[in-house]
C-alpha cells in the first residue's frame, strides 16, 4: 500500500515505504505480515542464513549440499521477488578484515548473495557498510560484480555521520565524515551508475550543508530508525523539524524510505509500546510498526502538491538536451509553441516596452510622434504582440518592423498580421538580421535572442549586427545580460554524460531541467554584455577567473560540473532570468545549462575551488572552454571548439 497520491501525476519512487527485517526461512508469510497485514510495500530481508560461514561448511564429495538461502525461487512468484523484496547482503561480512579466514568467507558469501538474488530477479540489494575507512578489497569484490549486473542496483548502507570540525581529525580510524566513506568506495568502483546509496538515518544529525551534499548523489533509500522518532503530545511518534525537513526533501528526489528497528512508543493507557494493542484493533494496526509508517505517510502526503509548471517538467527533469543553434537551425513549429506560452515572459517585455515609450515619448507627444520599433527575430509573433498591446497601454503610436529568417515562421507572422488587421502598423522583413539593410533607423530594437547561459544563442552577434539600424539615442531591449555559473555535485548527470564514452559528451554544454544535485556554492557572475555597444575596441570574446568557497561545515564534496544561468535587464528596473538568488517567478522558457568535468574533482573543506571561463569567437563559430586549477588541475575543455560550439 503506497504512502499515498498527491495527484494522478504522482509516479515517484518515494511513495512506497519498506521495512527492514531480520532473516526468516518462511518469506511467504514474511511478505503477508508485513505487506498485506502491516501496509508496506516491499521488504529489506535477509537472503541467506547469518549462521551460515563457507569455512565451517564440511566438505564432502559424495553429496551436494544446498546454501542455506531464505527458501527456493518457488516461493514467490517472479513478480513478488522483483516488487517486493530488496535482498540484504550479510552484515557480518568483512572483505579488508586482517584475518584471512573471515576476508575469504565475506567474499564468497558476498557472491553467492550477489547471485542468488540475481536469480530471483530481484531489482536491488543492500550491501553492508564498510567496516571501516580502509575498504579496498571491498570496493574491489563489488566492482567485480558489477561488471556483470544488467538490471540489479546495488545500495550501499553509510549512516548519516559528520562529526563537528572541533571533534574531527582526533582519530584518523574515527568515521567522522562518512560522505568521505562513500566518495571513497564510488572511485574505486569508477562511479558506476548500477551503486548508489541507502543512507542510514540517525537520531542526530549534521549541519544542513553537510546533508545538503547527498542531494547530489545517487541515493536511493533512506533508513530511518524508531529511535529517530520523537513522542507527541499524545503518545504517538513523530520526528523532529529537521528530520521532517530531510524526509521531505529526501521524497522529492524520489528516495525511498525503510523503516528499521523496534518499536520504542507505548501509546496513551497501554502497558507495553505499539507493537502489542488491543486485540479489537485491526489487523492493519497490528504491525509493530504501522503507527511509525502512518506518520511517515502523513509527512508525504502533507507536501506541497506540484504546479501545473512542475508537473510539465517532471519529465525533464535530469535529461541532457544539446541546446539550441538558432542561427544555423529554423525552429519548429512546436518549439515555438512550447515558448509562446511562457505568458510571464512577454509580460516582462511589456513591461520593458511600455517604459521604453513613455521615456522616449512624452505625454503632450503621444498623438503626434511615431515610434520606430524593430523586432529582430520576430518568430511567430509574440513580441509584435506584445509591443503593440504596450502601444495601446500607453497610448502611443507605433511603427513596427518584425525581422524574422526563418521563412516558415515568415508564413504564419503574415497570417498573423492578416489576421488582427496589423497591416498599416506591422511590416514583415523575412531576412537576417545581420544582412537587412534597414529604409530607416529604429528607435526601439526588440530581441528574445538570449539562452540559457545568456550569450550562447549569439545575441551578442547578432545585436551587433542589428545595431547598425538603431539612432545613436535608441534603446535595446534588452539593454544587458549577465551569465553565471556555480559548482554542483550531480552524480546523475555525470553518469548520463560518461554512458557515452567518449570525449565529445565531455566537452559539451547541456540544456537541463537541474534536480538531482547539490549546489555547492553560491552563484557568480561570469560574462556580462551590453546593448548598444558603441566601444571602438568592442569583442566579444571573454576571459574570467573565479574562485568558490564551500562552506567548512560542508566536509568534503565532488563537484561533477558547473551549473549556468543568466540575468538579463530588459529596461530600466524591468528583468527576467533563471539565477537563483532572483530567478522570475513562474517562467519556463529556459533551463539552467551544464557544463560537466571529464574527471570530477573532490574539494576539502576550506580548499577554494578556482575555476577559469572563455568565451571564443571565430569567423563561423563561437564556442566555451572551461577549467578547474584548483585544488587540482583538470584539461582545459572543448579546446578550439572541437567538441561543441554555436556556429554563426
Amino acid at each position: 500500500m503506497a504512502l499515498g497520491e498527491r495527484g494522478a501525476w504522482d509516479k515517484s519512487e518515494s511513495r512506497y515505504c519498506g521495512v527492514e527485517t531480520e532473516f526468516d526461512e518462511d518469506v511467504p508469510s514474511l511478505l503477508s505480515s508485513n505487506l498485506n497485514s502491516g501496509g508496506f510495500d516491499f521488504v529489506l530481508a535477509p537472503l541467506m542464513d547469518p549462521n551460515y560461514r563457507p569455512s565451517l561448511v564440511e566438505e564432502t564429495s559424495s553429496e551436494s549440499r544446498a546454501l542455506p538461502f531464505a527458501g527456493s525461487d518457488l516461493i514467490l512468484s517472479p513478480s513478488q521477488w522483483s516488487s517486493h523484496v530488496v535482498g540484504k547482503i550479510s552484515s557480518w561480512i568483512d572483505l579488508d578484515s586482517e584475518d584471512d579466514t573471515l576476508r575469504r568467507d565475506s567474499e564468497i558469501t558476498l557472491k553467492q548473495e550477489i547471485a542468488w538474488a540475481s536469480h530471483l530477479s530481484i531489482q536491488a540489494c543492500l550491501l553492508p557498510s564498510p567496516k571501516g575507512a580502509r575498504c579496498a578489497n571491498y570496493a574491489r569484490c563489488v566492482n567485480q560484480i558489477l561488471q556483470g549486473l544488467s538490471n540489479m542496483q546495488l545500495w550501499l548502507r553509510i549512516p548519516l555521520v559528520k562529526a563537528d570540525d572541533e571533534s574531527m581529525g582526533e582519530n584518523l580510524d574515527d568515521l567522522n565524515d562518512s560522505w568521505e566513506l562513500w566518495n571513497s568506495f564510488r572511485l574505486l568502483c569508477e562511479h558506476h551508475s548500477h551503486l548508489s546509496v541507502a543512507l542510514d538515518v540517525l537520531s542526530t544529525l549534521p549541519s544542513v550543508n553537510s546533508i545538503g551534499r547527498w542531494f547530489g548523489e545517487s541515493v536511493r533509500a533512506a533508513i530511518v530508525h524508531t529511535d529517530c522518532f520523537l513522542t507527541n503530545a499524545k503518545g504517538y511518534p513523530c520526528l523532529s523539524r529537521r528530520h521532517q525537513k530531510l524526509i521531505t526533501g529526501l521524497f522529492d528526489h524520489s528516495v525511498q524510505v525503510v523503516l528499521s528497528g523496534k518499536p520504542l512508543h507505548r501509546l496513551p493507557g497501554a502497558s507495553s509500546p505499539v507493537s502489542h494493542v488491543d486485540n479489537n484493533v485491526n489487523d492493519m494496526q497490528r504491525h509493530p510498526l504501522r503507527l511509525y509508517l502512518d506518520y511517515v505517510g502523513y509527512l508525504y502526503q502533507k507536501m506541497e502538491p506540484h504546479s501545473e509548471q512542475e508537473r510539465v517538467e517532471l519529465g525533464y527533469r535530469d535529461f541532457l538536451q544539446a541546446p539550441l543553434q538558432p542561427l544555423m537551425d529554423n525552429l519548429e513549429a512546436q518549439t515555438y509553441e512550447t515558448f509562446e506560452k511562457d505568458s510571464v515572459k512577454y509580460i516582462q517585455y511589456q513591461r520593458a516596452i511600455c517604459k521604453a515609450l513613455l521615456d522616449r515619448v512624452c505625454d503632450e507627444d503621444a498623438s503626434t510622434i511615431t515610434t520606430v520599433l524593430m523586432v529582430v527575430g520576430a518568430g511567430r509573433g509574440p513580441l509584435v504582440r506584445a509591443a503593440l498591446q504596450a502601444a495601446e497601454e500607453t497610448g502611443r503610436k507605433l511603427k513596427v518592423y518584425a525581422v524574422e529568417k526563418n521563412p516558415n515562421a515568415v508564413v504564419t507572422l503574415h497570417s498573423l498580421v492578416k489576421l488582427e488587421g496589423w497591416e498599416n502598423i506591422v511590416s514583415i522583413v523575412s531576412c537576417d538580421m545581420r544582412c537587412w539593410n534597414a529604409p530607416e533607423e529604429a528607435d526601439i530594437l526588440v530581441s528574445e535572442l538570449l539562452g540559457s547561459f545568456g550569450d550562447n544563442e549569439l545575441s551578442p552577434e547578432c545585436l551587433d549586427g542589428a545595431q547598425r539600424f538603431l539612432k545613436k539615442d535608441g534603446i535595446s531591449i534588452p539593454s544587458s545580460y549577465t551569465s553565471f555559473i556555480q559548482p554542483i555535485t550531480a552524480s546523475k548527470l555525470y553518469n548520463d554524460v560518461k554512458s557515452h564514452k567518449d570525449l565529445v559528451h565531455f566537452e559539451t554544454a547541456y540544456v537541463v531541467k537541474l534536480h538531482n544535485i547539490a549546489k555547492l556554492s553560491p552563484s557568480q557572475p561570469v560574462f556580462t554584455f551590453t546593448h548598444p555597444n558603441y566601444s571602438t575596441k568592442k569583442s566579444n570574446q571573454r576571459y574570467k577567473k573565479l574562485q568558490f568557497e564551500i562552506p567548512s561545515d560542508t566536509g568534503s564534496a565532488m563537484v561533477h560540473g558547473f551549473a549556468g544561468y543568466f540575468d538579463a535587464t530588459l529596461y530600466k528596473d524591468v528583468h527576467l532570468g533563471i539565477e537563483p538568488s532572483m530567478p522570475t517567478p513562474n517562467m519556463f522558457s529556459w533551463f539552467a545549462i551544464f557544463f560537466p568535468l571529464r574527471q570530477p574533482v573532490c574539494v576539502k573543506p576550506g580548499s577554494p575551488l578556482e575555476v577559469h571561463f572563455w568565451r571564443c569567437c571565430g569567423p563561423t563559430k563561437v564556442w566555451y572552454e572551461w577549467c578547474v586549477s584548483s585544488p587540482t588541475s583538470s584539461p582545459i575543455h572543448n579546446s578550439n571548439g572541437r567538441s561543441y560550439w554555436v556556429g554563426l
